[in-house]
């Protein structure tokens, strides 16, 4: 399995910008599909986006325009910038990795939306 270090979540206000990291421990080219979900409190987790190796990206409806994710091969880091966040924003963020038939899931990180 690949483990997934995810970073860069915290508290941020309205309108705000924060840069999520998740750090494979392999070559992430090897990795079809990369991807970021997140859970909020008392709903079930949800994709926010992801991409494939061969550089299709695909975003849920409420993200787009505001996030963006991609990979740097050379670090093995995928990152997610979340920009003109809002509360609602506000959830666990965990990110996914589809290799070979095989999941992994990093241990998530919180993203705090609040003024």
């Amino acid at each position: 399995q690949v483990q997934l270090v995810e970073s860069g979540g915290g508290l941020v206000q309205p309108g705000g910008s924060l840069r999520l990291s998740c750090a494979a421990s392999t070559n992430i080219f090897t990795i079809y599909r990369m991807g970021w979900y997140r859970q909020a409190p008392g709903k079930q987790r949800e994709l926010v986006a992801d991409s494939t190796n061969g550089g299709s990206t695909n975003y849920a409806e409420f993200v787009k325009g505001r996030f963006t994710i991609s990979r740097d091969s050379a670090k093995n880091t995928v990152f997610l910038q979340m920009n003109s966040l809002k509360p609602e924003d506000t959830a666990i963020y965990y990110c996914k990795a589809d290799r070979w038939g095989s999941v992994s899931w990093g241990q998530g990180t919180q993203v705090t939306v609040s003024s």
